[in-house]
Formats: structure tokens, sequence, C-alpha cells
């Protein structure tokens, strides 16, 4: 299997790790690997599955990717707007407060656009009212069990370097045909499985969001049963570049938001609105901005408990 390659020059720099941070779905996500010398990521484009390795010089100004597999050509030509090359800035003032001295801190932070909707959706709902590490457990149990081993070289020689165990998500039609049992052993209950089948068997009709404008893409997204608000944006935000992306609903970022901005330790949804109108066009670039160095709110109450329903 040959290797595609391309290099782009992005024209504001790209810190690799802040960027794809969200594409990643935690330290136990098999299809995203960290390393030094770059970022392994196994995806499925619509030619195929693929497997990409990207890296960044500083020095020269570039990000390069390589690519094998099926879908390598796809992956190549969406490497730029993955890495938030088309990454547009405009009207973005972060002034002179915390946002500001963060945007300077983080200057490499751009907001990426991976076209893939179901892979940030699937594990957006599995996220759904649960802790995030047994949602990202279960995620990988997933990736592993029903995904595939990532494309690359089959000669030994060539795969110096080549990350073990990176394996390439499920295809939607494979989810939507899974039991609900099979779901059941990676800890996931009906209510989750059924949106995540549901979703998987209009996959192609989601896909098209990618085409779309952000309101559109949120209508189309929620008019399923199981896709709110929160989970709509988390999908806009990964997959479709949106930088004005805010979850509503979610259980700490309220109080992230209101302790960062206002130093008030306790927020709802209304109140994180309040302090993000400012940057209205880019409060999802605040909120990646915020979960990069601001820290989270103090906490007053015992955190949530992992559940364990697999064995029940």
């Amino acid at each position: 299997m040959t290797v595609a390659e391309r290099t782009v020059r992005p024209v504001l720099p790209v810190d690799l790790r802040l960027t794809l941070f969200p594409v990643r779905r935690g330290r136990l996500d098999p299809s995203v690997r960290f390393e030094p010398t770059g970022v392994w990521r196994a995806t499925r484009t619509p030619a195929g599955p693929a497997t990409t390795h990207i890296r960044v010089s500083a020095a020269a100004g570039t990000a390069t990717m390589r690519a094998w597999g099926p879908g390598a050509e796809w992956a190549l030509d969406a490497f730029p707007a993955l890495i938030g090359a088309g990454d547009d800035e405009a009207g973005f003032e972060a002034g002179a407060g915390l946002v500001g001295e963060l945007h300077h801190r983080f200057g490499g932070l751009r907001i990426g656009r991976t076209g893939a909707v179901m892979e940030a959706l699937v594990p957006s709902i599995l996220e759904q009212k649960v802790v995030g590490l047994e949602a990202r457990r279960s995620y990988a149990r997933l990736v592993r069990g029903l995904g595939g081993p990532a494309p690359g070289p089959e000669r030994p020689a060539e795969r110096g370097g080549w990350p073990a165990g990176l394996f390439v998500p499920p295809e939607p039609k494979v989810l939507a045909e899974t039991p609900t049992w099979v779901f059941h052993r990676a800890n996931v209950e009906r209510k989750r499985a059924d949106t995540i089948r549901r979703t998987c068997a209009y996959a192609h009709r989601l896909e098209e969001t990618v085409a779309m404008a952000p309101d559109d893409a949120r209508r189309r997204l929620t008019a399923l049963p199981g896709i709110g608000p929160w989970t709509a944006a988390e999908v806009a935000m990964v997959s479709l570049g949106d930088a004005d992306a805010v979850s509503l609903g979610d259980y700490h970022l309220p109080n992230q938001v209101a302790w960062a901005l206002a130093g008030e330790p306790r927020g709802d949804d209304a109140r994180m609105l309040e302090l993000l109108e400012p940057w209205r066009g880019h409060r999802g670039r605040v909120l990646r901005l915020l979960g990069a160095g601001a820290g989270a709110a103090p906490r007053y109450g015992p955190r949530m408990p992992l559940r364990t329903i697999a064995a029940q």
C-alpha cells in the first residue's frame, strides 16, 4: 500500500495538540494517537478508510500529512480544513482580560473541521449524561470491537514508527445493526444505544450537514430524537468547524465560564451566554481557550460516580 503526502503552509500558526484536542476522545481513543513526532489518526472517509500522520514544522511554517488506505486522497484534500488552515478570526477581539491572555498564550489553537459528522456524533451521544471517563471507555470498546485495524504499509520495513493498536471507527451501518446487548457489554444502556442506532440509520442525511449553514445543520441534527442542543454543538465544533458553537446543557461548562470570566463559582446557561455575548460569532473559540488554560470552577460536592452496567 503506497503512501500519499501533502504539505501546506497555514497563514496562522498551528498547534496540533490544541487544534486536534476535540478530535481525540481522551487518551483511550484507539483511532487517534498523539506522539512527539506528530498526530496519528484513523478515519472513515466517503472513499473508504484512511490512516493519516500529521506533523508541523514551526521553523518552516509548514504542516505535512502522510496518508494510507482507500481514503488517502480524500483525507489529503480535507487536510487544510482539519488543522484549521482556513480558520478565520475576522471579527474576533480577544480583549485585554483573561481571554486576551489565553489567546496570546495559545496562539496556535485553530478551529479545525473534520468533515466527519458521524465520527463526532457517536462519541458525543455516549457522553450524554454520564461521566466523561465512562463515555471514553465505552467508545474505546466499541471502536476496538466493531471497527477495524487502520490501513497502512504492508511491508515491515516501511512500518517503522507505526503505532500499535490503531483502529478505524466502526461504519455507521455496522452500528445501526448492532444489537443492544453488544452496547450493554460496552457499558452503554439502551437509551443511548437506541439513539446511536437511530442516528446511524440516517448517517447519509446527517453527513450532508457539512455543506449546510450552521443553523441549518443544527436543525437537521436536532430533528432526530435523542439529539439535543448540547450534542449538536459538540458535533458542530468538531465536524463543521463552527467557531461559535456553545454546548448548552453541559454539566460543568456554565460554572467554568462564570468562574473564569466573572469570578462566580456557579452559573447556568443563561449566565454563560450573557458572559460570552461580547464574543458572539467566536463563542466556541472562547470556550476552547478557557478549556485550554482557565481551569475548572471550585467543586463543592461529590463527583458523579462511574457506573458499571456491563455485568448486570
